[in-house]
Parts: structure tokens; C-alpha cells; sequence
């Protein structure tokens, strides 16, 4: 067992020694952040796995020290144990020997705030009871109602042109807009929403101002939902018996919307580039050898929406993967490492459609208690954006596709695209009160429709005709739930 960090491990590399220009910091720790973290997060892992195993010693923002974990089992360990582990960022030894700045674009993440994140116990179960009892009064057909809307729409803004760059026409903006609903906001917050949630999660120099507009939007919103309350996540939590103050409330739906955004953005961006790049993946997916549902699963294995979670805090001197840890220590729990551990994954190109334990959306008291609604909205929205355009194809070669990396999140920068141009259909007849439509939908699941092999990766002469895109079209989560639309 090691202790590597030394007692003041804020301290930084002299000015012009070589370590600072290599993403090493005091005792040659590996920084968290800078161009090698941002570049290749999935090669710095494997190098701390290299070097220290199943937990690593890491350095933060400012050089704070913490350790990372890069076991799976490990990861289960420390998200399980809330006796050891503690979710109580206000055990931090950085905080309490004030090395933290107020600045720092560490802290919209984890200082304490007056949530079920941040901590155990009954009080956690009284904070997260208030969140899991009101997210499960919403209709999952309700909410893919909403994103067969918001799909719709964003698919009709591009479809005539006959191109689109996926990640910022379709996955940056579709969740937003469909927590806009859950949370009970008005349709037109959507697009600003996004911009502060990205560059809070971003960690950057504006983080805090970010932040700060979540905040302000969300207390707007607090305001009208007493005077007017609804069938939304607001008015539910404000009238929760656990009787949730203002801020519990205000930090609550904060948290949501944040995780909610960031991670569904991501998994709808990386399932839709394996969709377009992998033959394979492709052909099990149109011969339906692999539903859609499998197919999120293999990408929360191989690319978790999040990177990393921050983080739990030692509640006492102990030990965990081989390393001693030191009461107040931080932990931060490496969901991508731990979801690509040698031990539970030698071999990584094997499939694991169908398997759920992988690290993606947390274990223990702390899962993620919104991972359903996420996997509705990424499911049904790619389920309609398939189904729309069937002759989507990749606009440019799979080599040039690149991420950005930030501490929390490893995000695709673009995905472009063409097809055949759709214009916009015509509106469906109105029908009277309570009569049914008179053609029925008669698109199947995509996960049975034969799509058709991927083209080259160069995108072919734009097709003289351009094709309409039928009204009567349908995905099948549209077939199920067209009765309830009146």
C-alpha cells in the first residue's frame, strides 16, 4: 500500500520544468485536466491503471490532490459503502484547509449543497425519496410523447436541406427541451438552457455565471409554479411531504436537469455515431439480432456519458485498491475506467447487448434515479430520427471525427450527415372528439426495419429529386401511443 500524496500536495512544478508541459504536477502526479486529459482521458487511464492499479493518485484543478478509481469493483465498493464513503463534500480536506477557491470551476460541481447528492443516511433518504416519488408520477408514454415532438421538429428544421450536423441540431437540444416539459417551463428556455448547461459541465471560466442563469431560470420558475402549480416536476416537489425547503427544491431540480442534459446528450450522440459507423453494430441492428435498447447498452459499456463522478469523501483512515486513504481524502468514481477493468472485460470487442452492470448510471444509494427518463428520451429520439431518414449516412470519413474532454465528460464534437431532402408534411386532418385516425401508422420498431447498409463514408452528388416525407409515417413508440394523442 502507498501514500503518495506528500503533505502539501497543492504545490506545482517550478516554472519551465519539463513535468509542467506533460500533464504532471507535484510529485509527478497526472493532472486531471490540460491537454492530456483533454485529449486522450481513455490513454490517461490506462496509464494510472499502469502505474498505481485500481485507485490513483490524481491531480485536480488548482493541483488538488484526489484519487481516482479505475477498478470496476472498486467503483462498487466506494459507491456502496456510504459508511466509508461519504457523499458529504464538506469532509474535503482541501475545503476545510480553505485551498479551494471560490472560482474555481470545481465548485458548481461539488460543494455542498442542500440535496440527496451530497448526503447519507435518513436525510438522504428524505431528500431522495421527495426526487424518486415525483419522477415516477410521470408517464413514460407522456414523456415520449414529448421527445416524438421535440424529434419531430428538430428533424423538420433540417430535413429540407438534406443535411445536418447531428450533434448540435438533434442531441444538444433534445433532451433540454424535453426536461423543459418534465420540469414544467416554457418551451422557448430550451436553447439558453442548453448553452448553460454545457458550459457548466465544461468546467470552463464561465462556469460560474453558468450556473448562476440555472439557478436564477429555476427560482423564476419556483415562483410561478406556486402561485400556478401543475402536473410537473416542480409543482410535485414543492408539495412533497418530506417537505423540501425552497433551496432543497431549487437544488434539486437543478441537479436533474444538469445530469438529465449532460448524460442523454452524450448517449444519444455516441449510440447514433456507432449507428453510422459500425457495420456490424448496423446489420444486428437492422436484422433485428439487437432491439435499440441492447444497443444503449453497448454504448453505456463503451462510452459511459459520464467519464468520471465527483466524488466521495473518506469518512475515516482506510483502505481501498491496494492504497491507503487518508480520512477527508476525495475519491472521484471512474465510470469509464472501471466500465473497461481487464477483470470484468478482457476482451473488448466482445458484445454486450443486453448486459446492465456496467458503471454508467451509478450503484448503491446514490444510482441515478432519472436513468429511465434518460433512456426514454435517447431511445425514442433515435427510434424517430432513424425511422424519418432511413438513408442517414455519415457526411465525412470516420477518421475525422473528434471530442472534447473536459474532467466530468468526454463529448463529440460534431457528427454530420446527409440524406435524401425531406420537405415538411402536410398536417394531419383534424379529426372530431374521440374519433380514431382513419389510416393507421404501418412503420415497424426500428430495430426490425431493414435499413440499408452503410454508403461511403464520402457523401455521394445531392439527388436531383427531393423526397417528401410521408404524414402517416410513424415509429412504433408513435403506433403504441397515438391513442393517447388528444
Amino acid at each position: 500500500m502507498t501514500t503518495p500524496f506528500p503533505d502539501d500536495a497543492s504545490l506545482t512544478p517550478p516554472p519551465g520544468c519539463p513535468a509542467d508541459g506533460l500533464g504532471l504536477g507535484a510529485g509527478g502526479l497526472r493532472r486531471l485536466y490540460g491537454p492530456e486529459a483533454e485529449t486522450d482521458p481513455a490513454g490517461l487511464y490506462e496509464k494510472l491503471r499502469a502505474e498505481h492499479g485500481e485507485v490513483a493518485p490524481v491531480l485536480l484543478h488548482g493541483d488538488l490532490p484526489a484519487w481516482l478509481i479505475l477498478g470496476h469493483s472498486a467503483n462498487l465498493t466506494a459507491m456502496r459503502t456510504p459508511s466509508r464513503f461519504s457523499r458529504d463534500s464538506r469532509r474535503w480536506t482541501a475545503f476545510q484547509k480553505d485551498q479551494v477557491t471560490p472560482d474555481s470551476p470545481l465548485m458548481p460541481v461539488i460543494a455542498w449543497q442542500p440535496l440527496c447528492v451530497f448526503t447519507d443516511g435518513e436525510e438522504h433518504k428524505r431528500l431522495r425519496g421527495a426526487v424518486t416519488d415525483s419522477l415516477n408520477r410521470f408517464d413514460h408514454r407522456g414523456i415520449r410523447r414529448y421527445v416524438t415532438r421535440f424529434a419531430d421538429q428538430l428533424i423538420q428544421d433540417f430535413g429540407p436541406t438534406g443535411r445536418a450536423e447531428l450533434v448540435s441540431q438533434f442531441a444538444e437540444h433534445l433532451p433540454m427541451l424535453v426536461m423543459t416539459q418534465v420540469v414544467g417551463m416554457p418551451e422557448e428556455y430550451g436553447p439558453r438552457l442548453v448553452e448553460a448547461a454545457r458550459d457548466l459541465m465544461k468546467g470552463t471560466e464561465t462556469a460560474i455565471a453558468s450556473n448562476d442563469y440555472v439557478v436564477a431560470t429555476l427560482r423564476r420558475m419556483m415562483e410561478r409554479k406556486r402561485a400556478e402549480p401543475g402536473a410537473d416536476l416542480v409543482s410535485w416537489l414543492m408539495q412533497h411531504e418530506a417537505g423540501l425547503t425552497d433551496d432543497e427544491v431549487l437544488e434539486h431540480l437543478r441537479v436533474v436537469l444538469l445530469a438529465a442534459n449532460e448524460t442523454t446528450v452524450n448517449l444519444i450522440a455516441d449510440t447514433l455515431k456507432l449507428v453510422l459507423t459500425d457495420r456490424r453494430f448496423r446489420a444486428h441492428l437492422s436484422g433485428g439480432h439487437m432491439t435499440l435498447p441492447d444497443a444503449l447498452d453497448q454504448v453505456l459499456w463503451d462510452s459511459a456519458p459520464m467519464s468520471l463522478v465527483a466524488g466521495r469523501w473518506a469518512t475515516g483512515d482506510t483502505e481501498l485498491g491496494g492504497q491507503r486513504i487518508k480520512a477527508g481524502d476525495m475519491l472521484l468514481l471512474g465510470l469509464a475506467a472501471g466500465n473497461v477493468d481487464p477483470a470484468v472485460r478482457p476482451d473488448l470487442a466482445k458484445p454486450l447487448y443486453g448486459n446492465r452492470s456496467h458503471l454508467a448510471f451509478g450503484s448503491g444509494p446514490h444510482e441515478c434515479p432519472g436513468q429511465d427518463i434518460g433512456r426514454a428520451i435517447a431511445e425514442t429520439g433515435i427510434d424517430i430520427l432513424l425511422t424519418r431518414l432511413p438513408d442517414l449516412h455519415l457526411a465525412v470519413p470516420e477518421e475525422e471525427l473528434t471530442w472534447t474532454s473536459a474532467w466530468l465528460a468526454r463529448h463529440l464534437v460534431e457528427l454530420p450527415v446527409r440524406f435524401a431532402p425531406r420537405t415538411k408534411p402536410e398536417p394531419e386532418p383534424a379529426t372530431a372528439e374521440g374519433a380514431q385516425p382513419t389510416t393507421p401508422p404501418t412503420t415497424p420498431p426500428v430495430s426490425a426495419t431493414a435499413l440499408p447498409p452503410l454508403p461511403p463514408a464520402t457523401a455521394p452528388a445531392a439527388p436531383a429529386a427531393t423526397a417528401a416525407l410521408p404524414a402517416q409515417r410513424r415509429s412504433w413508440w408513435a403506433v403504441l401511443t397515438r391513442p393517447f394523442r388528444r
